[in-house]
């Protein structure tokens, strides 16, 4: 099956250099800053940031409602690409997360790709809303790098 028809696309240009991006990504200091739309709070419960290691996170809803984000990175090419398992406790399961982190002049274009198993589970997980979701992340992304530069 086509990648694109299973794909949901995000994308961010930040005027930040790459080492800036990568470190809010990767750092679980900044991480649990933004990892989660906002209004939710995000709890670190294990994070080994190699391939083959696992990551954990509760994220806290303001009704008290937890998810739960964890998966396994299978590929990471510093400053450039990771590539996880991702499961989104109880809504979302067996997904992939592609994350591309490209420098183009002063600025880091920033893409993020969820891999759903099939074109019908995307379609079910975009009428739940979770591009929403994605996004006000995202937003927090932006916002966090904004203040470390």
């Amino acid at each position: 099956m086509n990648k694109s028809k299973k794909t949901l696309t995000f994308k961010r240009i930040f005027k930040a250099p790459i080492e800036l991006v990568w470190k809010a990504y990767t750092e679980p200091e900044y991480v649990m800053k933004w990892w989660s739309p906002q209004g939710m709070e995000t709890t670190i419960v294990h994070y080994n940031f190699k391939v083959g290691g696992a990551w954990h996170y509760n994220m806290k809803m303001p009704n008290g409602m937890e998810f739960i984000a964890e998966g396994k990175f299978k590929e990471i090419i510093e400053k450039n690409k990771i590539h996880t398992e991702a499961n989104f406790k109880p809504k979302t399961e067996g997904i992939e997360l592609e994350i591309l982190f490209e420098t183009e002049g002063d600025t880091t274009q920033f893409t993020l790709n969820v891999i759903h198993p099939n074109e019908a589970y995307k379609i079910q997980q975009e009428k739940m809303g979770v591009a929403n979701g994605w996004e006000s992340a995202l937003e927090r992304l932006t916002e966090l790098i904004w203040n470390l530069s």
